[in-house]
């Protein structure tokens, strides 16, 4: 007899964990071998699912108090983001790979689990901004340890963060340092 899959666990309810568990699609050996990529396009393409995990992702940001702006990591950050703004009535500020954005900008390296990148902020939205970070996944945890410091290095204070997915048995919290992530799903 097999042991049964524990349920699905998050910050937003089991729920709202088995609404993303069940919308996820493993693609293995992508984008290299070895690596198990998480597809949110199911989640995406179902309107249902979508606005449940907008609304979730928005209620986790208001629970750590004002926000001005929703700070979404290229790419599929974005993605999340962008509504979640809309949906609180703030603004919102992209992350992005290294050259994508007009000066001036702040730059940092980091390593993430199959290389390493380079992502920036711009320097003119926000200093004294409250911003909530969000992103697709935290795996390793080295992209939104280097946005932070970034959203930070930039003269904003980083109210919390919220992901989609959090991959625990990469233990990214603690290798990057970071505290006040909330996710709707830890596996």
């Amino acid at each position: 007899m097999t042991a049964a899959a524990p349920d699905p666990t998050g910050d937003a309810g089991a729920s709202i964990a088995a609404l993303v568990a069940e919308h996820l699609r493993d693609v293995p050996d992508f984008p290299q071998p070895g690596i198990v990529f998480k597809d949110i396009v199911p989640l995406l393409a179902d309107s249902a699912a979508f606005t449940a995990v907008v609304k979730a992702l928005a209620a986790l940001a208001t629970a750590t108090g004002p926000v001005d702006l929703i700070a979404g990591v290229e790419a599929r950050g974005f993605i999340l983001a962008a509504p979640i703004a809309h949906e609180l009535g703030c603004g919102l500020v992209p992350i992005r790979k290294a050259g994508k954005l007009p000066p001036p900008t702040l730059r940092q390296s980091y390593v993430l689990e199959y290389g390493t990148a380079d992502i920036e902020v711009p320097l003119d939205v926000l200093t004294g901004r409250r911003v909530y970070l969000v992103d697709d996944v935290l795996a390793t945890g080295g992209t939104l340890q280097a946005a932070a410091d970034l959203l930070v290095k930039a003269g904003a204070t980083v109210t919390g963060i919220g992901v989609l997915l959090e991959l625990s048995f990469l233990d990214g919290r603690a290798q990057a340092g970071l505290t006040g992530i909330q996710a709707l799903l830890r596996v």
